[in-house]
């Protein structure tokens, strides 16, 4: 019954959202670091079909599944709150 009780808390725990903050950006830029931050720029390369990244200040780099959650910030710096999986981030919410 103990260890039922630890695995479920286990699990409760890693399904709990959590906040990063770096940059929305597309593909082609996420590993240029003087790209980050550059709106004009994603905005152009998603709007021709790059998808979108997060890439951590440390430049790690994670898949977003719900592209549209982040188009209208293509480029900003943002704080996001969501769910890891592996190498993706469901974006549940952000602040600019």
């Amino acid at each position: 019954m103990k260890k039922l009780a630890v695995l479920f808390a286990l699990t409760t725990i890693s399904a709990m959202a959590a906040e990063w903050t770096g940059y929305i950006i597309d593909t082609s830029c996420a590993s240029k670091k003087e790209m980050w931050g550059n709106e004009a720029c994603a905005k152009r390369c998603m709007g021709r079909g790059d998808k979108a990244v997060f890439v951590t200040d440390d430049g790690k780099i994670y898949n977003i599944p719900a592209q549209d959650k982040v188009k209208d910030v293509a480029g900003k710096k943002v704080t996001i709150t969501g769910k890891m999986d592996g190498d993706s981030i469901d974006v549940e919410s952000f602040i600019i």
